[in-house]
């Protein structure tokens, strides 16, 4: 694209009527990112020599996963009618675990693009955006995508496609994301169905932060949606909810390299530098307004996000908690549902116990910080946040077992979530099955076509964020999709699982799980530490409790010198006093001896990847 093409495109010179803002919205792998990569191709704004295979997938794991971490806007000129229209257009991604970056960028947006694959249909994430695009009141286009493989039914999806949205299955267009066949016709459906962003261009300036990261030379960026009056550059700014006042150092368009402007306008989606450097200050779902002329209402933020499963992560070297703690600060500004608060473990030391919104976004934040900060960590067995009612009426917040209170308890309410599975229908017995197995509650089921069915059931968070995903794609061979929801809380049979060591119980090895698999629990964990933790000069009971009651045991058998050897031949009675006095020295040392675990069967036996294979098995 030219030098002139780029100018033209500042944001002082586009009028609210010429922009468009839209994003891509569908299920994972569904081919977001390679249509978003034609659409750069068709506009000009990425040359032929720059052009990369998913080219808004910035970072290497979404790279080498083929998947979509972050959101990414970008900015492209498209001439239509012989206007030169500006379309801002938000690549988002498809697991249930970043739903969060889906939410805030519909938020910026008048538009969604609903991306099918043609050779798999609807699936729950599909429905789980679409659902979010309705409440948001964006104009939906539904397209098909991939329709140049083989497997392709673009007829039978489009009608089911058009009874999900209420449009007529010939609405649905059909597009190559990998060829580039249709893309035009859709750029032009956008400019034609998406509405104009609507906003006083005289007002106070008014504008959403919806995404912001952390640049080492540049600081903090923020990217933001531009809803009343005019931002200008080296203009001083206030952040509403903290009131911090900065300068505007740099305001531009993303292009999808960042693009200096003489300001943003209303409905302009653009990025701004203030040479921040504290990560603090730039809070997603703040609103930004001039200094002079401030406004006086801010913007509906969004919904803080909730988490779902909490771990603990804590540096294999002590001497890394500040670069842990640095690491999380600047990560939390790339990641706004990442929640994390410092604890400490008689086991592993100082680190932070951690919230996050699912167990694929627990894997890549701790990659990220490996990666990106080069750290080396361990990370806890997942867990669930539970409520403990006391028989005296307290009520204790439980999110790590070690946090359990002693004592009668009256109930432990634990989280439940709603999920939707869609399946082809020949796997309902298997589905079926599992969520029982999983202490599930079937709510409803529909058909959405002869072949494939939507499953709705209630499970507890607890029996899902181990490996049941796992376990549902190897039961319906890769084909089932699952999506959930938090649905409030439910009382439920629970126990405190206690590991004794020589009658001493571990805090770290404790474990809160359903009455009903805590013998399970307490045999595969004593097995576990009889093989990690090394013999002593005596023996050492390894127990698993339930309160008072012993329910599994396991011995480290104690290292024995042959005190027999130096007896050859010989009375009987010679050999059996040296055993004997042999057996006190062992007795007596068992009451003064302590048992020392090393720190690698603490890594082995709580950490997250060990968890999860025992559960498997």
């Amino acid at each position: 694209m030219s030098p002139m093409a780029r100018t033209a495109l500042t944001p002082s010179a586009t009028p609210p009527e010429a922009i468009r803002n839209f994003c891509i919205i569908a299920h994972i792998d569904h081919g977001k990112s390679t249509l978003a990569d034609r659409m750069l191709q068709l506009t000009g704004v990425v040359d032929g020599r720059a052009m990369r295979a998913q080219y808004l997938d910035r970072m290497d794991i979404e790279r080498e996963r083929g998947i979509t971490i972050k959101s990414q806007a970008v900015r492209m000129p498209w001439d239509e009618d012989g206007t030169t229209y500006a379309l801002n257009m938000i690549d988002t991604p498809g697991h249930v675990d970043f739903t969060y970056e889906v939410s805030r960028s519909l938020a910026a947006c008048e538009g969604a693009v609903l991306l099918v694959d043609a050779a798999q249909g609807i699936e729950a994430q599909t429905l789980a955006n679409l659902y979010l695009a309705m409440e948001n009141d964006l104009t939906i286009i539904p397209v098909l995508n991939k329709i140049d493989l083989p497997a392709a039914q673009p007829e039978k999806y489009a009608a089911e496609l058009a009874g999900l949205i209420g449009c007529d299955p010939d609405d649905c267009l059909k597009v190559s994301g990998k060829t580039g066949e249709g893309v035009e016709a859709l750029l032009a459906e956008i400019v034609r169905q998406i509405p104009p962003p609507v906003g006083d261009p005289d007002a106070a300036a008014r504008a959403m932060i919806f995404d912001s990261v952390y640049d080492t030379y540049r600081g903090v960026i923020t990217y933001v949606r531009v809803i009343d009056g005019h931002l200008s550059p080296r203009e001083r700014i206030v952040m509403m909810s903290t009131r911090a006042t900065h300068e505007l150092l740099e305001i531009g368009v993303i292009s999808p390299e960042p693009v200096p402007s003489k300001g943003l306008g209303v409905g302009e989606v653009g990025y701004l530098i203030t040479g921040v450097k504290d990560v603090r200050q730039s809070k997603v779902g703040d609103t930004i307004t001039n200094s002079s002329k401030p406004a006086t209402t801010a913007l509906g933020g969004y919904r803080d996000p909730k988490p779902m499963v909490f771990s603990g992560l804590y540096p294999l070297d002590g001497s890394d908690y500040p670069a842990l703690r640095e690491a999380l600060d600047k990560l939390k500004l790339n990641d706004a549902a990442l929640v994390y608060e410092p604890e400490t473990s008689a086991a592993l030391g100082f680190g932070f116990r951690c919230g996050f919104l699912g167990l694929l976004h627990l894997e890549i934040v701790r990659e990220r910080l490996e990666r990106e900060f080069g750290l080396d960590l361990i990370s806890t067995a997942p867990n669930v946040v539970y409520e403990v009612h006391m028989d005296d009426g307290k009520v204790f917040t439980v999110t790590n077992p070690s946090e359990y209170p002693g004592g009668k308890v009256d109930e432990v309410l634990e989280p439940i979530v709603k999920a939707t599975i869609l399946a082809p229908s020949e796997f309902i017995g298997a589905i079926m099955e599992l969520c029982q197995e999983r202490r599930g509650t079937l709510g409803s089921m529909d058909y959405l076509s002869e072949d494939r069915v939507e499953m709705r059931y209630t499970l507890p968070l607890a029996e899902i964020v181990f490996d049941f995903f796992d376990q549902l794609k190897s039961r319906t061979r890769g084909y089932a999709s699952l999506d959930y929801e938090a649905d409030g809380d439910q009382a439920a049979d629970l126990v405190k699982v206690d590991i004794l060591l020589q009658g001493e119980a571990v805090d770290a090895f404790s474990a809160i799980v359903h009455k009903d698999k805590a013998y399970a629990y307490g045999v595969s964990m004593a097995g576990k530490l009889k093989d990690l933790i090394p013999r002593q000069q005596f023996e050492v009971p390894i127990q698993a409790a339930i309160g008072a009651r012993i329910i599994a045991r396991e011995n480290v058998r104690a290292i024995r010198k042959d005190v027999l050897a130096k007896c050859y031949g010989g009375d009987i009675t010679r050999k059996r006093k040296l055993l004997e006095k042999q057996k006190e020295g062992k007795k007596r040392m068992k009451m003064v001896g302590r048992v020392e675990v090393p720190q690698e069967a603490f890594i082995a036996a709580l950490s997250s990847e060990a968890a999860a294979g025992e559960k498997k098995k």
